[in-house]
């Protein structure tokens, strides 16, 4: 018999070869498939990263938003988007800057945006009546709001006066300079604050007789959006100010315009100078090649001191060329602060604290800081110092820039008046001659205004702001006399924050009359009288001297502590850089 061998071998191969096959399949699959997944994992990185940096994005934006239109916001805030969030932190940055910082995540995928924002060019009424040396009187007024005054507080034996919020009275400064130096057209522009070699700049005095400090000003213009400086009194070493200061006071950045002006700058204290001894004059600020300031000299203009450049705490070098003077005033000694009443039986109702040298025949529910006290409802606690001097919140430079922009709009020669049922717009544009409003006419402002005579609101008359402004505010200048009366109103655009700002440089103590109902407006005299009668009513009041009588009133707005105009100076921040770190 035949036995036929059976072949056990015979499917190797074919395994080998399908194990092969399968290897070579799963070697092109995983070569196909570990891209694709490769790539979905850069495509999700790619998306969590951009959803992480338009989320960061969006923190910073909204913490500007909320600073910028004065929103309530804590110093750190969280946002979160599904799975996403961002941590925003707001940081003060010197005097006048914030930096927001907003890091992202998303699945530990981090960005971070920074935001620098400075103030401004700007100007802020931070009282419901701030007031010059000329001081406040009440005659059947009321205040709702806070009072600053560099003069005295006063009221009448007749009807109510009352203050809802704080009033203080500052010792004020001289009515004249005990120094000076400069005026007119400087024969020297000396830039500082552009280099570090040109970061600060300084000026030795002596004053006549011993006195207190009270104020300084300075002829200064400046370019771009410089920061706030320092202004220091310090003592003489070796002909070049030493490092002991005596007193501080801040150059706001926003008093000072682009073209030349008088900037006024106080002091937090009022120290004792000695007659015949050298002191200087620091201004101290940052660096910037492009955000710097300008001052006015001239050539040994001065008898009693030097200018000099360089940096303070470092090195003080003389000016170029050397012998310069820098345009100057100082102020000294004036009258001690006062609030009264009228006496025991009329006294001044305040609703917050009183502050001022002297106090008398006033009732409050805070407490009264004074040295001197008679017939008070409390007794004087002295643990504080005088207040001292502040400026008006609009600078002569201020009023010079807005002069510009108005005047970039083209001159109108003769008076410009707007009556009976009329409506006419206008701006910006410098009037040769006298604006008035009467009858039930309406002028709408597309711009600031510059009257060489006087402004007359009566009537029915209105002034607006055109809708085009939003929360933006406006500024008429005048140089003559202000007079609104009757029904006769300024108001803004209808937006919330919107307001008109009617200045004069008027010298009259009748430079502004109001007895109309005034509406949404802002009234400032530095140099003269505003007086308010009737039961007019308006927003916030600067004037040399003030006189509320008649159950007139002003109720301030806390708006316009960021008061932020269209064109020229404004009150609200500006972006210095953007941009993501992380």
């Amino acid at each position: 018999m035949k036995y036929k061998k059976l072949q056990t071998n015979t499917g190797a191969a074919m395994m080998i070869f399908v194990i092969f096959l399968l290897l070579g399949s799963l070697t092109v699959i995983i070569g196909i498939v570990t891209p694709t997944i490769r790539e979905f994992a850069i495509a999700k990185d790619s998306f969590d990263s951009k959803q992480t940096y338009f989320l960061s994005e969006s923190g910073v934006e909204d913490a500007f938003y909320r600073i910028k239109n004065s929103k309530q916001i804590s110093a750190s805030e969280t946002l979160v988007l599904g799975t996403s969030s961002t941590t925003t932190t707001i940081t003060d940055v010197g005097s006048n800057q914030k930096e927001i910082v907003s890091l992202g995540d998303t699945n530990s995928h981090q960005r971070k945006v920074d935001l620098v924002v400075n103030t401004a060019t700007g100007t802020s009424f931070n009282y419901g009546a701030q007031i010059g040396e000329g001081g406040l009187y009440l005659d059947s007024g009321t205040v709702n709001g806070n009072i600053y005054s560099n003069g005295p507080i006063t009221a009448s034996s007749s009807g109510s006066n009352s203050i809802t919020g704080t009033a203080i009275s500052a010792n004020s400064p001289s009515v004249t300079s005990d120094q000076s130096n400069g005026s007119g057209t400087p024969s020297y522009d000396v830039k500082f604050a552009d280099t570090s070699n040109t970061q600060d700049i300084a000026e030795s005095f002596t004053i006549s007789s011993n006195n207190y400090i009270n104020k300084i000003r300075l002829y200064i213009k400046k370019t771009s959006t410089p920061s706030n400086a320092t202004v220091t009194i310090r003592t003489n070493s070796s002909g070049s100010p030493s490092t002991t200061v005596l007193t501080t006071g801040t150059l706001s950045a926003s008093a000072v315009g682009t073209s030349y002006g008088w900037v006024d700058v106080s002091f937090s204290s009022n120290y004792l100078l000695t007659a015949g001894t050298t002191y200087w004059i620091v201004v101290d600020t940052n660096a910037s090649s492009t955000k710097y300031y300008t001052i006015g000299a001239n050539a040994n203009g001065y008898a009693n001191g030097v200018g000099k450049i360089g940096q303070a705490g470092s090195s003080w070098n003389a000016t170029t060329p050397s012998g310069l003077d820098y345009y100057f005033n100082i102020y000294t000694g004036g009258i001690d602060g006062n609030i009264s009443g009228y006496n025991v039986n009329n006294k001044l109702s305040v609703g917050g604290n009183i502050k001022a040298h002297t106090v008398s025949y006033a009732s409050t529910s805070g407490t009264i800081y004074c040295q001197v006290g008679t017939s008070n409802n409390k007794s004087c606690d002295t643990s504080s110092a005088d207040p001292s001097y502040i400026p008006l919140p609009i600078s002569e430079s201020n009023i010079t820039t807005w002069k510009d922009a108005a005047a970039a709009g083209g001159t109108y020669s003769g008076n410009y008046s707007v009556s009976g049922s009329n409506t006419a717009s206008l701006g910006p544009k410098k009037i040769n001659g006298n604006l008035s409003v009467s009858g039930s006419g309406i002028l709408t402002l597309t711009g600031p205004l510059w009257v060489t005579g006087t402004v007359s609101v009566s009537g029915s008359g209105k002034i607006k702001l055109a809708s085009g402004y939003g929360s933006d505010d406006e500024i008429i200048m005048s140089e003559g006399n202000v007079t609104v009366s009757g029904s006769g109103a300024a108001n803004g655009s209808g937006a919330s924050g919107s307001y008109i700002v009617i200045a004069t440089t008027s010298t009259s103590s009748s430079a502004v009359t109001l007895s109309g109902s005034a509406g949404a407006i802002v009234l400032y005299a530095p140099y003269g009288g505003v007086t308010i009668s009737g039961s007019a009513a308006l927003k916030a009041v600067v004037g040399y001297s003030v006189s509320i009588s008649g159950s007139g009133s002003i109720t301030y707005e806390s708006g316009l502590a960021d008061i932020s105009f269209s064109s020229g100076p404004s009150g609200s921040y500006s972006i210095s850089s953007w941009k993501e770190t992380q």
